[in-house]
């Protein structure tokens, strides 16, 4: 079969995703990718998000924190964007969803705005709300355990 003239080729932008979550949770590439297709088309429904694409093409995830490079249709980022914005658990874990920013290469959207690599957790005991209290750290985040939940501040919130 013969490839399509470069005109007659779909345009593709991509947009580079930052996940974060508690640092004890995991999830696969796989398992964002579903969650991003259900959110697509609810938000758009099924010509709406046939049209945007939102194909993972790039994951990356591990200790609570990772990234993400979506591909959508040129003309239909913002459609993208509207439902990583829509896209709150992943296999039970409550994620959060950043957008980067768009690019017009894969290669490009890794340069610029995803992270060579992640930061470790380092789990310590911290001064949260007047007593020593068992928190993970990561970089300037604290996840702190508060009478069996977790609650989340910055350094300059524990000491």
């Amino acid at each position: 079969m013969k490839h399509l003239p470069k005109h007659l080729r779909p345009k593709w932008r991509y947009v580079a995703v930052a996940l974060e979550t508690d640092p004890d949770e995991s999830f696969s590439r796989g398992a964002f990718q579903r969650e991003l297709w259900y959110a697509t088309q609810n938000l758009l429904g099924d010509a709406g998000s046939a049209d945007a694409d939102g194909t993972v093409v790039r994951f990356q995830f591990r200790n609570g924190d990772g990234s993400a490079v979506v591909r959508a249709r040129r003309g239909e980022v913002e459609a993208i964007r509207a439902a990583l914005a829509c896209v709150e658990s992943v296999d039970d874990a409550t994620v959060a969803v950043g957008i980067e920013g768009v690019s017009g290469t894969i290669r490009a959207c890794e340069e610029k705005f995803i992270p060579a690599a992640t930061e470790r957790p380092d789990r310590r005991e911290v001064a949260f709300a007047g007593e020593r209290r068992s928190g993970i750290a990561r970089g300037d985040r604290v996840a702190v355990d508060v009478d069996g939940d977790r609650t989340y501040a910055t350094s300059e919130d524990v000491e």
